[in-house]
């Protein structure tokens, strides 16, 4: 029997449907992190006397330290055994979720967070590829519906559990939660997972420190450009300008290194496949529609509605119960189907319920906010299963761990940007309606002056008349931003719908699955 015959036949002793609890656990601790802190930003910027843009290091932290990890898993699937790098990362991201809980200033919990990140960074692709490897192809459908189902949900149960436990104990439980669970992951992990021949530890591996490097330098200074270019008017201080240069040079470096040299960091020609490239694309726009609008929605309802952080991640629920409708009609269906619909179905529902987001004001219900977030957890669901069986569908199984680990890594990318640059538009796109809008402040708009003299009229029986004009003035003025502002979430959502939208033609470069 040849190699490339073990690689592809290999079966494991251990059913995989009882392989997969642990790896399921340990996915969901680490997918739920990327969100459970989003609404209890606030509280604990307030504990560690931080600004608003500072506490934004807290999750991006997680998400760059994570992508600096994963292109690298597959050497040290192979310098440690994939298996016992599984179990290493799970018990880095537990011990590194106590240390976060343990935080009490931003340095401190920003290193918590990049350690926990780098123990994370592991758990997302060897996870894809076990799963991938130890189903048929016949079951994987389902397999991959179950994977789904955590990689989707996580990120959308954390605003609400992380909402709950804020309010009604202290933040840093919401990295307490994670100890028992990593503890339990890990001990079922050594007793139910065993690797393929082709994972198991090797000898004489050597790493691409070059590429390794390069890698480092160009993720670390892509989020310090995308976390601080807001602050310091982008590209106008000299610093963001440097900062841009060394980020590109070095980008460009990683990638000519991954190219022109052998043993390197990540293999690049599974790009060469059609179906891996297009899907791999699809999945980096919904991984990041789906962080940045978790990152905005929450605030969009505390800041403009009025609403806790329990009730803002509440409103979340809708889409966990859309995701998990879409999970079970594509396990039951996936293998009978062209996936390719069910992939812009999926799509055309996302970027729809992100348009009718685009059309909210503050006169809302809450049924205004939960139908658009049922209906984009069904698009979210229909479309991220079906694309990653695609995707993978037609790559072999020795190839799973590297082809996983590239795509996680542009996930994470893209995840980071997305919330990132979700921050800078809600500032921009604020700032430019607000322009806009104030010029209608003004004497000669017979609306503001009466507007104006109705609301003095009703202050000035509460203290004087000039104290009063001016005191309507402040409050018009302060309607008018909190109206550029709504606008602002308006434009953003309007874009995240447009994106979902123009990446359907590119289902056409994607093969069709043989159906079953």
């Amino acid at each position: 029997m040849t190699e490339e015959n073990i690689k592809t036949e290999w079966k494991p002793t251990v059913s995989p449907w009882i392989m997969i609890i642990p790896v399921m656990l340990a996915v969901f601790i680490y997918v739920l992190d990327g969100t459970i802190g989003n609404v209890a930003l606030p509280h604990m910027a307030g504990s560690f006397s931080a600004t608003r843009d500072e506490s934004m290091w807290i999750l991006t932290s997680y998400l760059i330290a994570a992508g600096i990890v994963i292109p690298a898993v597959d050497w040290f699937s192979k310098v440690c055994g994939r298996k016992n790098f599984f179990i290493i990362s799970i018990l880095m991201f537990t011990i590194a979720s106590m240390l976060c809980g343990m935080a009490t200033n931003i340095e401190f919990m920003i290193f918590a967070r990049v350690l926990q990140g780098f123990g994370g960074g592991g758990i997302l692709p060897i996870s894809q590829a076990m799963i991938l490897e130890s189903f048929p192809k016949e079951q994987r459908g389902i397999a991959m519906s179950i994977f789904g189902m955590g990689v989707i949900l996580a990120p959308i149960v954390g605003p609400v559990l992380g909402g709950w436990i804020t309010d009604n104990w202290t933040w840093p439980w919401i990295f307490f939660i994670n100890v028992p669970f990593g503890c339990i992951a890990a001990i079922l992990s050594h007793k139910l997972i065993e690797d393929p021949p082709y994972a198991r530890r090797q000898k004489g591996v050597t790493i691409d420190v070059k590429g390794f490097i390069y890698l480092t330098i160009w993720l670390v200074t892509l989020q310090t450009v995308l976390d601080k270019g807001n602050n310091e008017d982008w590209f106008n201080a000299p610093w963001i300008c440097w900062t841009s240069g060394v980020s590109v040079i070095a980008c460009i470096l990683f990638f000519h290194s991954q190219i022109t040299r052998k043993n390197t960091l990540i293999d690049l020609s599974v790009f060469k496949d059609r179906n891996y490239s297009a899907g791999t694309i699809i999945q980096v726009v919904i991984q990041a529609v789906l962080y940045a609008s978790l990152a905005i929605l929450p605030q969009f309802l505390q800041s403009m509605l009025g609403y806790t952080a329990f009730l803002s991640g509440a409103t979340m629920m809708p889409r966990g119960f859309g995701s998990m409708t879409a999970m079970v009609v594509c396990a039951l269906i996936s293998n009978k189907v062209d996936e390719r619909i069910l992939v812009a179905l999926g799509l055309s529902f996302l970027g729809g319920a992100s348009l009718v987001f685009g059309s909210l004001n503050l006169q809302i219900s809450h049924m205004n906010i939960a139908i658009p977030n049922y209906v984009m957890g069904v698009g979210m669901g229909l479309a991220m299963v079906p694309i990653m069986n695609l995707s993978m569908d037609t790559l072999n199984n020795s190839q799973m761990t590297n082809a996983s680990g590239i795509q996680n890594l542009l996930k994470n990318i893209g995840s980071a940007i997305g919330t990132s640059l979700v921050a800078t538009m809600l500032t921009r796109f604020a700032q430019v309606h607000q322009i806009m809008m104030v010029g209608h402040l003004n004497d000669l708009n017979p609306n503001f002056i009466d507007r104006l003299q109705s609301t003095a009229a009703a202050l000035s029986q509460y203290t004087h008349v000039s104290v009063a004009n001016y005191m309507a003035q402040y409050s018009l003025y302060g309607q008018l931003i909190k109206q550029a502002t709504l606008w602002a979430f308006i434009d953003a959502f309007r874009i995240f719908g447009v994106l979902c939208l123009i990446v359907i033609p590119l289902l056409l470069l994607i093969k069709r699955r043989r159906l079953s």
